[in-house]
């Protein structure tokens, strides 16, 4: 895995690149008149930095650390930067993976990886409660996110009837 989060981060360097040249091609007051030719790629972007840190150190990437690991602004006022409603769908993105990587450690016998998702799921989910979503694209990705920990908590039950939590628990150094 480090292997592979070393490789997805030198991609990042073309990705700043490519950020570079679209920062050229449109005025800095008209961003979001041409926020929507990007709003997917940069929702795809930030869900890839955020796998890639939570791969590396099982924590939620920061939006000011994605915002510089593509090479563009945190902050509004300075030009060409990571919108906070995109930076939260990709997050979100991040949790439907990490369902289905919860599902899939399992098959490989990796018992205890679904519980820290299942810590970091929940975490995230409390978060997302406290914010006052309006009834667009962003609630209904939160919606989703419901599901996936629905999904993970299925898994980590799972584990707990089988027995193999015990395992689990041992490994993460807590106990029953």
């Amino acid at each position: 895995v480090p292997k592979k989060c070393q490789k997805a981060r030198e991609h990042f360097g073309a990705v700043r690149i490519q950020m570079e040249s679209l920062k050229t091609k449109f005025p800095a007051d008209q961003y979001y008149r041409f926020h929507e030719h990007w709003r997917f790629v940069l929702q795809r972007l930030v869900f890839l930095a955020a796998f890639v840190v939570y791969l590396e150190s099982e924590t939620l990437v920061t939006r000011e650390a994605v915002a510089e690991i593509l090479g563009i602004e945190a902050d509004r006022e300075r030009g060409f930067h990571l919108d906070i409603e995109d930076y939260l769908s990709g997050v979100l993105t991040l949790a439907s993976e990490l369902a289905r990587l919860a599902v899939n450690s399992v098959t490989a016998g990796d018992y205890s990886r679904p519980l820290r998702i299942s810590t970091f799921i929940n975490e995230l989910d409390s978060g997302f409660r406290l914010l006052n979503l309006k009834n667009d694209s962003l609630r209904k990705r939160y919606d989703g996110l419901k599901y996936d920990v629905k999904k993970i908590e299925e898994v980590v039950y799972d584990l707990s009837i089988r027995g193999l939590n015990k395992e689990a628990a041992v490994g993460v150094g807590g106990e029953k």
